[in-house]
């Protein structure tokens, strides 16, 4: 008899933290190392959220406090949700999570069981299928187009749906793609939902960082059924670049709330207490970072896709949001794992394969660095991709 429960053993180990750390273990041994592998802002988190966070630990915020997170956060949250994203909920609804992956894990506990099917599009975010099987779930993955801009059509949701599916799993801004739905997408979308009352799990930790126009859309702003159907992710990684801190949240129906709630009672209990209190801060002082950094990644963007478009043998869907490029390069003739070890190996530059997100002819880069890195780290990407 294994020791090990099988739903544990089945899962795969996280490519994109295998690649960091390798990188990582590089640059200790004094290599230089070209990162474009990475998933986090460069920038530090702005000084007024550190400084709200001290004056809390200072003034004791040491303590225990409700699973859930403390009334002032959850309130901030739902008056964010209001104003940025025309969502109502009530504090009740708010669970504050240690980051919006536990979020998404957490939520998927409370909804999902033994063979239930969760429909995920791919490419998706390397976590995805693993959390859905931990809890003995089937991850159904729905192969997208780069023609269709990586976006889940409503007719590839309706082909992949059977009788056993329990959710679909809908990712804007995108990771890795930067795919960004449109209202008119995500409605569609909805429709197919509320055939059947399929659950639909929203991860929109990317959404302060779309570009030129791109409007991020909340699907469960759309309807009061979608709003039924519905269990929002977001946190304060990305946005506010505060990835260290382990912060983020669900907003859920009541009934779902509740259990999610259920689980972190008995599980990890709360968040780090003062922490709350710079991430209060975060959702209501000076919000100036988030554009100052969206114009910021922007440029650099624009700078990475023109790069990438002159570069034979790869092709590339431009992103509206995040801060990745998902290339392909199935002419190459390598599969993703082995193209990415003899580029780090030989060129000494990180990137993650494609593998990792449901797509082996192609690699992610980020361009969360400094304009000299990315610019090096591409000048030999690009003599790596004529050399092959």
């Amino acid at each position: 008899m294994s020791i090990i429960s099988p739903n544990i053993a089945a899962l795969t180990p996280s490519l994109t933290l295998a690649v960091t750390n390798r990188a990582k273990e590089m640059k200790a041994a004094g290599e230089q190392v070209y990162g474009l592998a990475g998933g986090e802002p460069e920038m530090d988190t702005p000084e007024n959220i550190k400084q709200a966070a001290i004056k809390a630990l200072e003034n004791g915020a040491t303590k225990y406090t409700p699973s859930a997170g403390i009334l002032p956060l959850r309130q901030a949250i739902c008056d964010k949700l209001k104003r940025d994203n025309n969502l109502s909920y009530t504090p009740d609804q708010i669970v504050v999570s240690s980051g919006a992956k536990q979020a998404c894990a957490t939520a998927i506990m409370a909804t999902i069981s033994e063979d239930d099917e969760v429909i995920i599009p791919a490419p998706y975010w390397v976590s995805y299928p693993e959390m859905v099987r931990i809890v003995g779930g089937t991850p159904v993955i729905v192969e997208t187009k780069a023609e269709n801009g990586w976006k889940l059509t409503p007719e590839e949701f309706a082909d992949a749906m059977t009788p056993r599916t329990k959710m679909v799993i809908l990712t804007t801004p995108n990771n890795p793609t930067g795919a960004v739905y449109t209202k008119e997408e995500l409605l569609a979308l909805g429709e197919v939902a509320l055939e059947e009352d399929i659950l639909i799990l929203a991860d929109e930790i990317y959404e302060h960082l779309v570009y030129e126009g791109t409007v991020h859309t909340s699907i469960a702003s759309l309807s009061e059924d979608l709003y039924n159907l519905t269990i929002t992710i977001n946190g304060f990684s990305k946005g506010y670049a505060m990835t260290g801190w382990r912060l983020g949240y669900s907003a859920a129906p009541a009934p779902i709330a509740k259990a999610i709630r259920m689980i972190q009672d008995h599980t990890c209990s709360n968040v780090c207490t003062f922490a709350q209190y710079g991430a209060v801060e975060a959702l209501t002082g000076d919000q100036t970072f988030i554009s100052d950094m969206r114009e910021e990644y922007n440029m650099r963007r624009q700078y990475v896709y023109s790069r990438l478009k002159a570069i034979p043998n790869v092709s590339v869907v431009e992103p509206k949001g995040a801060f990745y490029f998902f290339i392909d390069t199935s002419k190459l003739g390598l599969k993703s794992q082995n193209l990415c070890d003899k580029l780090l190996e030989r060129y000494k530059v990180a990137a993650i394969p494609g593998i990792a997100f449901g797509n082996d002819n192609s690699i992610r880069i980020s361009y969360c660095t400094t304009l000299d890195i990315l610019k090096e780290g591409l000048d030999r990407f690009e003599e790596f991709c004529k050399a092959h």
